[in-house]
């Protein structure tokens, strides 16, 4: 089976040889992968930086959406020719960047009928670290004024409307093309980060206090974003930049975990319209390096998917 991934960690991205699938076991599910995320995490399985369970020589890819083809003997949730989409971490072979993926049944979540392969592939991955962020780390309540900083990227726009959902008050950042985008996830004002002083505006917003909880989705940006935050609130970062402790603020260092309640849970709500993904570009598995450092590039809009 040809799959796109590395031979050794930090090499870069090809189409390999995985050799024939093992027989499942009694937990696990085999999937014809119809699409798979690609995001600035699967650099960090590139190089070595998470640890996602398999080794080189492996496929790369965290997310997938696709279709069941058989069933180990202990699962009865799922059947063949279920459609589903699952972040099945840590990997039980290799990565989602393949024809055929081995997965654990109970990390599946039934793919909407509405939702198309390339956006079901894209969702797990933003859409847990989002909820995450939100329920777990920051625990945001209803009325509670919530920061989402780098409001423009897939995540971000998730954290934006999630937060609202939750019935936060949401103030948002992103450049000059996102913001009517994030306004109408649901943010009630959005301020263009290019302006360094940003935090002095959120600040103004709510009477020089700065906002309860805040999380930032900002590569490099959760030193700034911590200004804008009052004292003895909450920030989260999912960006791998803590700042140092300050003014009694918590300090949360969020990575997403697997977990198949959550994310079926956020699949019924992306199937009910109340979440999207926006898809930038679709490449053909071949193309999974051209991909990659297109996600990796910046800037993107949206997110990035291998269809096969």
């Amino acid at each position: 089976m040809q799959v796109a991934g590395i031979r050794r960690v930090g090499v870069r991205v090809e189409m390999i040889e995985a050799g024939k699938l093992r027989p499942l076991a009694e937990d696990e599910v085999l999937l014809e992968v119809r699409a798979a995320g690609v995001a600035v995490w699967d650099e960090s399985v590139r190089t070595g930086a998470w640890d996602v369970g398999a080794k080189p020589p492996m496929a790369l890819g965290v997310e997938a959406a696709g279709t069941v083809l058989a069933v180990g003997q202990a699962v009865d949730d799922w059947a063949p020719g279920d459609a589903v989409m699952t972040h099945p971490v840590p990997l039980r072979d290799h990565g989602t960047w393949a024809p055929r993926l081995i997965a654990p049944a109970g990390l599946l979540a039934r793919k909407p009928p509405s939702a198309s392969w390339e956006a079901a592939a894209a969702f797990p991955v933003p859409a847990l670290t989002a909820e995450q962020v939100l329920g777990d780390a920051l625990n945001i309540q209803a009325g509670e004024q919530l920061l989402v900083h780098g409001a423009g990227g897939v995540t971000g726009g998730l954290l934006v409307a999630l937060g609202s959902l939750r019935g936060a008050q949401v103030i948002a950042t992103a450049g000059p093309a996102s913001q009517q985008r994030v306004k109408a996830l649901g943010a009630r004002q959005v301020i263009d980060y290019h302006d360094q002083e940003w935090p002095e505006q959120v600040r103004a917003m709510t009477g020089r206090h700065g906002v309860g909880a805040a999380v930032n989705a900002a590569p490099g940006g959760a030193a700034s974003a911590i200004r804008a935050v009052a004292d003895g609130g909450r920030l989260a970062t999912i960006t791998l930049d803590p700042p140092s402790q300050q003014r009694g603020i918590t300090v949360s260092d969020i990575y997403v975990r697997a977990d198949g309640n959550q994310l079926r849970k956020l699949a019924q709500t992306l199937g009910d319209g109340q979440l999207e993904i926006p898809i930038a570009a679709s490449y053909p598995l071949a193309d999974a390096a051209k991909a990659l450092a297109q996600a990796t590039g910046g800037h993107i809009g949206g997110a990035i998917v291998l269809t096969l």
